[in-house]
């Protein structure tokens, strides 16, 4: 499994990050789980320190990890071989987990902006043309594909929710009353390809989300002990907010965890971690949340399909967690501030990795190309 957008620690004040962002520091500080690779589960995003920030303000930004990028053999998904990516969201909202229609319709819209916008050399997207793999070069070109509205009950669960995680995970004080790991995970992403009769190839991509309240573990059982990794909890095992991974039947996945902001925990899977405020260019801090780390799992799925045989530096790091909570410069007003224009839609995304501009200009970390 592999490139894991992993949460940033909240320990400054609001106008300890407004004080940052006059004089940004140049790059993330790790915190938590500090391992790239753990198993097959690899390319984890470490955790960010807000107390030194992590967004810097040039054309270029410096990297995370210890790139450049290193190719290990295999295949990349988007070249002309397997034809366009097409991305597919899973929006699973059982019955007692309801999900808006708002969080979908803005997550839906971005990725069909992201897919209109195909070819353009304009937003994050635009760094995939220059990396090749076993059966070609990636192309930027993307689709749609029909979005599933999953109302399947949950199942049992398969992690344990903690008695202190029920409470003051989201910003609203409430917490976790469901737990699945990530076989489960597998499970319903590939229930769902199966009941619609989806490809398991290199040119489709299931993103699953998951409803508010449902924890999400790598492994089945506690949630308390860090040798488990999970969504944000009050425990050593808070590990991530997002994963991408190729399940055993062939089919390429992101698991998306609801995100969590201004938690009690102590954690941030949102721009907070840099700004003093989530920022919500399309005015709602869940959804505009959730683009970041949609787009760093669709970017690594890309490049590093099968976790072992794609793009990552000696670290482990892939493209995306070269620059997580990496914004670059922004439009807008604060609280809305947006770095990304695709197909007319504002968005506020990490930037991504370029070999080829850390090579001329040692930074690496891009909004375009």
């Amino acid at each position: 499994m592999s490139g894991l957008l992993v949460v940033a620690a909240l320990a400054a004040s609001a106008s300890a990050r407004t004080a940052r962002q006059a004089t940004p520091e140049l790059a993330c500080t790790s915190l938590g789980h500090s391992q790239a690779k753990i198993g097959h589960f690899s390319g984890i995003a470490h955790a960010v320190s807000v107390k030194t920030g992590c967004s810097a303000h040039n054309l270029s930004d410096p990297a995370n990890g210890t790139p450049p990028l290193l190719f290990h053999g295999g295949p990349m998904m988007g070249t002309a071989r397997t034809g366009p990516v097409v991305v597919t969201p899973i929006y699973w909202n059982p019955s007692g987990h309801p999900m808006t229609s708002t969080y979908r319709n803005i997550l839906t819209g971005y990725l069909r902006d992201v897919a209109a916008a195909s070819g353009t050399h304009t937003n994050v997207f635009s760094t995939l043309t220059e990396y090749a793999g076993s059966n070609g070069t990636i192309r930027y070109r993307m689709a749609l594909g029909t979005p599933v509205n999953d109302t399947a009950p949950l199942p049992a669960n398969g992690c344990t929710v903690a008695g202190n995680d029920t409470t003051k995970i989201y910003a609203d004080g409430t917490g976790y009353d469901s737990c699945i790991d990530d076989a489960q995970v597998i499970a319903e992403t590939d229930r769902v390809v199966t009941a619609r009769g989806l490809p398991r190839d290199l040119g489709h991509m299931y993103v699953l989300f998951l409803p508010k309240h449902v924890e999400s573990c790598f492994f089945a059982g506690s949630t308390v002990s860090g040798g488990n990794f999970c969504t944000i909890n009050h425990h050593k095992s808070a590990a991530y907010c997002a994963y991408h991974s190729e399940s055993p039947t062939g089919a390429v996945y992101g698991n998306m965890p609801f995100p969590v902001y201004h938690s009690d925990a102590g954690f941030t899977c949102s721009s907070d971690a840099v700004y003093p405020a989530v920022q919500t260019p399309n005015g709602d801090a869940d959804a505009d949340t959730e683009v970041s780390p949609t787009s760093h799992e669709i970017m690594e799925a890309i490049t590093d399909p099968d976790t072992s045989t794609g793009w990552y530096d000696s670290s482990g790091f892939e493209n995306g967690d070269e620059c997580a909570y990496v914004f670059g410069p922004t439009q807008g007003t604060a609280g809305s501030f947006y770095n990304q224009v695709i197909n007319g839609g504002h968005y506020l995304t990490q930037e991504e990795f370029s070999n080829r501009d850390f090579a001329a200009t040692g930074g690496g970390c891009l909004q375009g190309e």
